[in-house]
């Protein structure tokens, strides 16, 4: 069986051929629809499956347009929302893919219905996991949910170091690279308790985008309109740090001391918590205002008068303010620094 990403941007769609030219697509994209099409009948190929490892939040699958163009079969987990699919899978599962067999493994916390497709010497990963410090798909979004992702990536510890691992997502030219090296480079793979991985990933929360909920509900409804959801181009936004620039600069770090001083000097305060944690027991700085770093790229130009001014973010414990910071300095705020460690440092 041969596998080949076809796709030019950070959405990847893996083709898989076996030698009788019947193959399968994995995670296609309706953007692309005519170019999968122009493939199979340039190679000669005959499509059997489209799988789908969840319901994607960040692109409109292209599984319903191929269905209708190929009459292919479309495969995703039992509670996949979507009532055009025609397979349905669920945990431990065996399935012929290409003319090899591979395993079914119920992998949510990106989602409800992640699945991972295993192999014996490959696994095709969706969401579930990403590309090194890239760590995985974003648990913020519907359905997902940390506590989850943690009992699935405990799956792992029983594959073997030699699989190579295929993500549903690449922002950052990132290479696949065995789940040995994942193990050591991927943060998603540290040995964490339950407790430890969820306040880790609680404290990267990005807050689902409004447009994304759109991108659901066209999936949901196996839309096969390309326009039927807005979806802003270059924005990696189901990974954890996704709001990242690729060379990350480094962010200046302003201690509780200097913030008390720095506010002789009237510096705008931006506070990326979700709007219900202001008033928790960590409470908030009187004057900062309110924007959830994932909200933040898309109101930038609410501080834009803020561009050559002091600018301080601030958060729970200081993993959000660090995104919104670089947020900021990737649009070109020149003055930006985050509070160090957040409002429970600010309290204590």
């Amino acid at each position: 069986m041969k596998i080949e990403q076809l796709n030019p941007g950070p959405c990847w769609t893996y083709l898989l051929t076996a030698e009788d030219n019947t193959c399968v697509l994995i995670d296609p994209v309706i953007i692309h629809v005519d170019e999968y099409l122009k493939v199979l009948k340039d190679r000669n190929l005959k499509l059997t499956h489209v799988i789908d490892t969840h319901t994607h939040a960040d692109h409109i699958s292209a599984g319903p347009s191929l269905i209708e163009a190929t009459g292919c079969d479309y495969v995703m987990h039992d509670k996949a929302p979507a009532k055009c699919v025609t397979q349905r899978v669920k945990d431990g599962d065996n399935i012929t893919i290409a003319g090899k067999e591979a395993k079914i493994l119920e992998t949510p916390g990106h989602t409800r219905d992640s699945i991972s497709i295993l192999f014996d010497d490959m696994i095709l990963t969706g969401d579930f996991l990403f590309l090194d410090d890239a760590g995985a798909g974003r648990d913020d979004l519907p359905g997902g949910d940390a506590n989850s992702h943690w009992d699935s990536l405990q799956k792992l510890k029983y594959v073997s170091g030699d699989v190579m691992v295929y993500p549903a997502h690449e922002y950052r030219d990132r290479t696949p690279s065995d789940l040995g090296n994942q193990r050591k480079s991927n943060p998603h793979l540290k040995d964490m308790t339950k407790d430890e991985f969820t306040t880790y990933i609680n404290d990267l929360k990005l807050g689902p985008a409004d447009w994304m909920k759109d991108v659901l509900k066209a999936n949901y409804s196996c839309s096969k309109d390309p326009n039927a959801a807005y979806i802003p181009t270059d924005v990696p936004a189901c990974e954890i740090k996704g709001t990242l620039s690729k060379d990350a600069e480094s962010i200046e770090v302003a201690s509780v001391d200097k913030v008390h001083l720095m506010m002789l000097e009237s510096p705008l305060l931006i506070d990326v918590r979700e709007k219900e944690e202001l008033n928790d027991v960590l409470g908030h700085i009187d004057g900062a205002i309110n924007i959830p770093v994932g909200q933040l790229s898309q109101r930038i130009h609410e501080v834009e008068e803020y561009k050559d001014k002091q600018i301080i973010t601030i958060c729970r414990s200081g993993a959000r303010a660090k995104t919104a910071a670089q947020i900021l300095l990737s649009a070109g705020f020149s003055n930006v620094k985050m509070l160090e460690g957040g409002m429970i440092g600010y309290r204590k």
